[in-house]
């Protein structure tokens, strides 16, 4: 059975396209505009509404907690303060990714753990003799992404902790009558916010979150657009970018942390006695530097582009409707060195950009690769540059507030080398 969201019986009269698609269950609209890029540019220069409830939300707790989990995360939670969060990965014996999400710290014997993809029975079948209890608390919670340079701002009024709170921390609060808990995290790399509430009290902060922002340009963003904030930020999808090792059938179709550009987490794999799932395998990749690929950022060289499709007698297009199929890559000799897992035109930059997976000799930031690409049912190659992630990074997404700085910042970043244009007008931590 198809089950609707807590927020479902507020964005269902605003989706004016009627288009909605499968998430976890449950019902996510597609777009809710006729053009994705208007709830896009909501996002970017304003503020969006995301719906992302089908998350999967486990509560951890128990004397033990703390200490399982640092056993089954990939990540050392015990880093973890009261009061943060933590991107993370949990893996396989064979240090191959089983899933990615958010940890959410409430105290030592307190966690929120969110995931794309149902891992209960994962997380359960390793408990062992540890006090720790699992729960499913996924349909006890909606949660709400209020994402863009206004966020700040709208949310400020009913939240004032939010004022100075910090990248990946949550907060309580209350909205519109309602106890809420407040994250600064997201799936946009913008300035932003989710907002976790019981089910039952979910139309009301819906109301008061909208009346909030009235007159502001926010507006409910669906799943496409979605899609194209997350590329430009530089964050993997399951199921896109890589895959769960639970249901590979060989190890071309797994992938290590470090493949995925998360080595970062594991600077002290090397001494550390936390004894987690995947250790030995991840320490030997790191030292032995066995990884066969990098996850890296590509940006088209444009004068390319433009100058392969207009020899075909074709006006260059310019489609930012994310491509999540592999686009081969070469190096300049013709060998094979990656794909794209991810390629986009994107608004914001105004540059064909990718995510992709290259040889480790090829990951330096400047380092040249031919992305191949199909031009009148031929196959042709166009340059492109490996770039750093995320393309989209803007300092608000990060930045460390003042009790007076809930204004919206206009700074985005820019492509160097970029055409002339023109100007354009995930998680969860119930208590």
């Amino acid at each position: 059975m198809i089950r609707t969201t807590p927020f479902h019986d507020r964005l269902a009269p605003r989706n004016a396209t009627g288009l909605w698609q499968h998430w976890s269950g449950h019902l996510a609209a597609v777009k809710y505009q006729m053009d994705e890029k208007f709830e896009y540019f909501a996002v970017r220069n304003a503020a969006g509404l995301i719906d992302t409830s089908p998350l999967y939300k486990y509560r951890i707790t128990g004397p033990d907690a703390e200490g399982y989990l640092a056993g089954v995360l990939a990540r050392d939670v015990r880093s973890c303060r009261d009061g943060q969060a933590q991107y993370t990965l949990w893996c396989d014996d064979a240090g191959h990714v089983v899933e990615d999400g958010v940890v959410f710290r409430h105290s030592r014997d307190h966690y929120l753990l969110t995931s794309a993809e149902p891992n209960l029975a994962w997380f359960a079948d390793r408990i062992g003799r540890r006090r720790v209890q699992i729960e499913d608390v996924s349909a006890q919670y909606g949660s709400l992404a209020v994402q863009g340079p206004r966020a700040r701002r709208i949310l400020c009024g009913m939240v004032p902790e939010l004022e100075t709170l910090r990248y990946f921390h949550h907060t309580q609060g209350t909205i519109g009558g309602a106890a809420v808990h407040v994250s600064r995290t997201g799936y946009t790399g913008d300035l932003g916010y989710e907002v976790w509430v019981e089910s039952d009290d979910a139309s009301r902060v819906f109301d008061a979150v909208t009346e909030a922002g009235a007159g502001q340009g926010v507006i409910p963003v669906g799943q496409a657009a979605l899609l194209m904030l997350r590329i430009e930020a530089g964050l993997v999808l399951i199921g896109v970018d890589f895959h769960s090792s639970r249901f590979a059938e060989t190890d071309e179709q797994r992938s290590t942390p470090a493949e995925l550009g998360f080595g970062w987490m594991f600077r002290d794999v090397a001494t550390t006695d936390r004894a987690f799932i995947g250790r030995d395998a991840i320490r030997r990749e790191l030292a032995e530097g066995t990884s066969r690929w990098a996850m890296v950022g590509l940006v088209v060289d444009w004068r390319d582009w433009d100058e392969r499709h207009r020899a075909a007698g074709l006006v260059p297009p310019k489609d930012e409707h994310p491509v999540v199929w592999e686009m081969m890559l070469y190096d300049d000799a013709g060998e094979r060195v990656g794909y794209t897992t991810s390629f986009m035109y994107s608004p914001a930059l105004q540059r064909h950009i990718a995510m992709a997976r290259v040889r480790p000799h090829l990951a330096a930031v400047g380092s040249r690769v031919q992305l191949e690409v199909t031009i009148e049912h031929r196959y042709q190659t166009v340059t492109a540059e490996v770039a750093k992630p995320p393309l989209f990074n803007p300092p608000r997404k990060t930045d460390v507030p003042s009790p007076a700085s809930s204004a919206p910042s206009a700074a985005a970043p820019s492509a160097s080398s970029a055409p002339p244009t023109r100007s354009s007008t995930t998680t969860g931590v119930p208590a």
